[in-house]
């Protein structure tokens, strides 16, 4: 094995890689093109939910300060495009989209809108 110094606890470890996340370029303001699962909003505002394609995931979180610029209410499988910036989650050792915003994918979210808002006046 090797000396005491190289061993680090999972906090340091997860702490090291945000710190490296956070500095690479690519990973802030990052376009991610996926369908939603899992998706909850809590009572705190917030909502979390996947990115999903055919052969792999990612968790993301949009804090209520961005969800309330949302002019659509997302829904699992929606394919949506999400803008923000990809760090690790240290108290979990996972890494996630923070999102700051989000449109629909294929048609205008403005539309999206529109048609969800018809159908619960209908409803």
């Amino acid at each position: 094995m090797r000396g005491e110094q190289n061993v680090l606890s999972p906090t340091q470890v997860g702490l090291y890689l945000k710190t490296v996340m956070e500095r690479d370029r690519l990973l802030s303001g990052l376009l991610v093109r996926g369908e939603i699962s899992n998706y909850k909003q809590y009572p705190s505002g917030h909502h979390y939910f996947s990115l999903k394609d055919e052969s792999g995931a990612m968790k993301c979180v949009m804090f209520k300060s961005a969800a309330v610029r949302l002019r659509f209410r997302p829904e699992n499988g929606m394919k949506v495009i999400a803008m923000g910036s990809v760090t690790v989650y240290v108290r979990d050792g996972v890494y996630q989209l923070y999102c700051t915003a989000m449109a629909m994918d294929g048609i205008g979210d403005l539309y999206a809108a529109f048609e969800q808002l018809k159908n619960k006046l209908a409803a």
